[in-house]
């Protein structure tokens, strides 16, 4: 039996169309902007799809080799510190599910106030100065390796695995080590793949670490190079002044999709692990 819609299911449906549509203009504008021609552009003739189709931004971009510099950099921070991040937040996760813990609840009360109350940004910098961290790969990793929200959210889900399955490793002859890291671990690959994501996200769209931290411009990630990119309207590219300008505009959005590229292309393989990621520890907290 087919079931008929009702003017609810229509409206929600146009409503729905338009929030959709309204989350995507903007990249669609973007991509018809870097697509464009510059005399369209500088016309504002550009609103869905590309005049005067040309690829000159994108040749602009991928000249400066600061593009590679910045993506070479963001690659090492998300890989190194989301592997950083994943083993310090799984074993801190992992202590605090056991119910036995030494003084585990004034533990959770000082790691739950930090949600509300951070040191600041001033103390934070002279922090990592004092250890030396300044100007290093370690200032990307090392001061946010740990977020309050993902520890929670790895630790209720550890709290949920049956303690016999920990009780029959401890008669098997496994340390506590040994249970985490061949029984916990192996069961939890779906918190892990989602709080993972959640860190290489986070680390991959990092803009103020850098700027704070890092004075080398060889250290700077794709973010900050963007950015200086996009102030400057300039690329430090072969081609000289008498050379096809391209307008600002087309540079700055094609510089703009070139950086969120790899994002864009691994997100529809992973999207299933952020629905799931949603879902960690909404029932049992």
């Amino acid at each position: 039996m087919k079931q008929r819609l009702n003017w609810f299911d229509i409206v929600n449906g146009i409503i729905l169309l338009g929030v959709v549509f309204l989350c995507l203009y903007p990249f669609i504008y973007m991509i018809a902007v870097s697509l464009s021609d510059d005399i369209y552009i500088l016309k504002g003739e550009v609103w869905f799809w590309p005049k005067g189709f040309t690829l000159e931004a994108y040749k602009y971009v991928m000249a400066d080799g600061r593009i590679f510099t910045g993506y070479k950099n963001t690659f090492i921070y998300v890989t190194l510190g989301t592997a950083v991040s994943l083993l310090l937040t799984a074993l801190g996760a992992y202590a605090l599910s056991k119910p036995k813990m030494v003084f585990r609840k004034p533990l959770m009360l000082m790691i739950v106030f930090t949600m509300f109350f951070g040191g600041g940004m001033i103390p934070t910098f002279l922090v990592v100065r004092e250890l030396g961290l300044v100007n290093t790969i370690w200032a990307m990793v090392l001061p946010g390796a740990i977020s309050t929200w993902n520890l929670l959210i790895m630790r209720t889900f550890f709290a949920g695995i049956p303690s016999e399955l920990e009780e029959s490793g401890k008669i098997d002859g496994l340390s506590e080590i040994g249970i985490f890291f061949r029984i916990v671990l192996p069961l939890s690959k779906a918190v892990l793949a989602t709080i993972g994501l959640y860190y290489a996200v986070g680390i991959w769209n990092n803009f103020m670490g850098p700027l704070l931290y890092l004075r080398n411009q060889e250290l700077f990630p794709l973010q900050v190079i963007l950015r200086n990119i996009v102030l400057s309207g300039q690329l430090s590219g072969s081609e000289g002044p008498t050379e096809i300008v391209v307008i600002e505009e087309a540079i700055k959005y094609a510089t703009i999709l070139v950086s969120t590229l790899p994002i864009l292309i691994i997100y529809p393989f992973i999207q299933k692990y952020f629905v799931k990621g949603a879902l960690i520890g909404s029932v049992k907290g």
